[in-house]
């Protein structure tokens, strides 16, 4: 082989090599809608770096925040729908509602949400029917471990509070698994609802006033918008309550039990490669969490008088001190 052509030939090998092909790989447009910027989400950027999509380079994400206002999401997914993005990106149920009446064509891919078969998202989780795919934090077969977890620690308890939301349809069918566990477990429910967070300040005053043994919070991110104050609210009032979220444990929640949502964001950075690869969501199940976590706060617990079973806190995967 001639010098000439051998330099040709490698020269064009190099330029196919896979830095120059992923610096040539044209740059994608997604949207994402969510309540908030959380850990989640910078775990599913991450994911999506190591799988070569960087934002800024190749990928363009466009973000949208309810900021405790779900009913943002609808003016969000239609205006994500007329970019147009190629896939949207959901936490939460409400998020994920808006995405499917906006389109019926490009994927919408579930990072994180509750019981997609009884709020009517999708009803085959094993081949999704329509443009819808993703990851269930399997929200409602926690309820029951949640309320079980707090007469553990109070065997007196009777009376609980729950602080849910009435626009999210994932919190009607939290609370009706609620009272068929209390009902089993010997426990009044009694529901507080919320229609956006202006109304959070109001349904506290409430709950303190009616002096529950404890308080269950639901499944809910408008509502975890506004953890601080909920949080501050319980411990100054002296209930015992249960979390849902991680987040939660920041501002002294006593009890977090749930799925790990940034195990599921990480996963779901992993369908969006599929995704954006021309796989369709009927191809990609729905898969459910696999990993979940239960934080304990002995600090709050004393402040609130509470004694933590040894039985309880050894199935701790963290505990506050």
């Amino acid at each position: 082989m001639r010098r000439r052509d051998f330099i040709t030939l490698f020269g064009g090998a190099a330029a196919m090599s896979p830095l120059t092909a992923h610096a040539q790989q044209r740059t994608r447009r997604i949207g994402l809608m969510a309540n908030l910027r959380l850990p989640p989400i910078e775990r599913f950027r991450q994911r999506l770096a190591q799988l070569g999509y960087v934002e800024g380079k190749n990928l363009i994400i466009e973000y949208r925040f309810g900021e405790g206002r779900d009913d943002r999401f609808a003016s969000f997914a239609a205006e994500l729908v007329a970019m147009p993005v190629e896939v949207i990106v959901v936490w939460g149920n409400p998020a994920a509602f808006a995405a499917k009446h906006a389109t019926t064509t490009i994927p919408i891919l579930i990072g994180a949400a509750g019981d997609v078969v009884n709020t009517g998202l999708i009803e085959n989780i094993s081949r999704p029917e329509s443009n819808l795919t993703g990851f269930v934090a399997l929200n409602v077969e926690l309820e029951a471990k949640r309320l079980e977890l707090l007469k553990e620690v109070i065997p007196q308890l009777s009376r609980v509070a729950v602080l849910g939301t009435s626009a999210n349809p994932l919190s009607r069918v939290n609370l009706d698994t609620a009272r068929r566990s209390a009902e089993r477990l010997g426990v009044t429910i009694e529901a507080f609802e919320v229609k956006n967070s202006a109304e959070v300040g109001d349904a506290l005053a409430r709950v303190t006033a009616s002096r529950p043994d404890a308080a269950l919070l639901a499944s809910d991110t408008l509502l975890l918008s506004e953890r601080k104050r909920i949080t501050e609210a319980f411990a100054a009032s002296h209930i015992p309550a249960i979390y849902p979220f991680k987040e939660y444990a920041e501002g002294g929640g006593l009890f977090i039990y749930g799925a790990n949502l940034s195990i599921l964001f990480e996963r779901a950075a992993d369908y969006l490669d599929r995704l954006l690869k021309g796989e369709k969501p009927g191809d990609l199940p729905v898969q459910q969490a696999t990993a979940f976590e239960f934080i304990v706060n002995l600090r709050t617990a004393r402040e609130l008088g509470l004694k933590i079973p040894p039985s309880v806190l050894v199935r701790a995967d963290e505990v506050i001190e």
